[in-house]
């Protein structure tokens, strides 16, 4: 087994994705501990000259699966990849972002390569020339650190793990695709895309969150969420919601923040009306700074807060809205 780390790269659009990107930054540092280099793995039709690029960011090597087979998501498909190619670079590490499709098919190439998975791992570091991961767990009351006795399988949580830049200069290597489409189990046929440039929660680096507090959105709670959407656009952030929100079908399911949605890991996670139940807590924890907004000075929330405002959502959240126009000179 070499000391090198095989990151998968995810591309959309034709382009390398923001979590891929970091999950290519985290296996440069850790391939640097452990003496071995990063080689990106890019499963996607026509990448080639784009995926040649992530040299910038810190591959030594990139290979690219293209073709027919992989033009369109599949499960299968990808974890068939993966496995192989983890296979051939015998790699001391395989990395991938804990993104919707990072969750979906790396658990199943690990298996087909008889090794376990380490999920939506924060840290990773270099232990007597072996991987190591440490990951959240019992909704992040504790962290596990994790080794393997062969390769160490691992997905990172967007958001935790920061880009590099190299001045690697490398050329895009085709690697075989053994199947085609009709050998595949499951093929994605149509994606139905959210509002176009909307920021997904998982991967912005500010948050603005509403939850019950600011009652309901058809009724007396309106006001409430129009002032949350005009502070998360004045911050450029995207929005977020707690389960009970979401449960109420006052806000979509894409947005919700918690041990049952998306964990989330910005710089600066601002919660307006949640009271912070165990679960929501879960999932934004791991927020760099953390402000919360309740008129209740003992709800839960102002634990895990590193700034506190006590008071009614409908007078703060206008209010923090207007002085930040003013400083950002927006």
């Amino acid at each position: 087994m070499s000391n090198d780390v095989l990151v998968f790269v995810e591309f959309s659009d034709g382009k390398a994705t923001k979590p891929g990107l970091q999950a290519l930054g985290a296996g440069h540092n850790l391939a640097s501990q452990l003496g071995g280099s990063a080689i990106a793995l890019v499963i996607a039709a026509g990448a080639d000259a784009e995926a040649a690029n992530l040299g910038k960011n810190g591959a030594s090597r990139v290979l690219v699966a293209g073709g027919d087979a992989v033009g369109n998501y599949s499960p299968d498909g990808f974890a068939n990849i993966l496995a192989q190619q983890a296979e051939a670079t015998g790699a001391a590490a395989v990395l991938a972002s804990a993104t919707p499709a990072g969750k979906d098919f790396v658990a199943r190439a690990a298996a087909k390569a008889k090794c376990g998975l380490a999920a939506d791992c924060t840290e990773l570091k270099a232990d007597g020339g072996k991987p190591m991961a440490e990951r959240p767990v019992y909704a992040g009351k504790a962290v596990a650190t994790v080794s393997a006795p062969g390769q160490l399988w691992a997905t990172l949580r967007p958001n935790v793990f920061g880009e590099v830049s190299s001045d690697n200069t490398v050329t895009a290597e085709s690697v075989s695709v053994s199947f085609g489409p009709g050998d595949l189990k499951a093929v994605v046929q149509e994606i139905l895309a959210g509002v176009k440039g909307k920021l997904d929660v998982a991967e912005a680096e500010i948050v603005v969150s509403g939850g019950r507090g600011l009652k309901d959105p058809n009724g007396e709670g309106k006001a409430n969420w129009d002032n949350l959407q005009q502070l998360a656009e004045v911050l450029g952030a995207a929005t977020g919601a707690s389960r009970a929100v979401v449960d109420a079908g006052w806000r979509p399911h894409g947005e919700q923040v918690g041990q049952t949605g998306k964990t989330v890991s910005p710089k600066l996670y601002i919660a307006c009306g949640i009271s912070g139940a165990i679960q929501h807590l879960a999932g934004m924890s791991g927020s760099k700074v953390i402000v919360a907004i309740n008129k209740d000075d003992n709800a839960p929330i102002f634990k895990v807060a590193d700034y506190g405002i006590v008071g009614m959502v409908e007078d703060v959240v206008p209010a923090l809205t207007a002085a930040l126009k003013e400083t950002l000179g927006s």
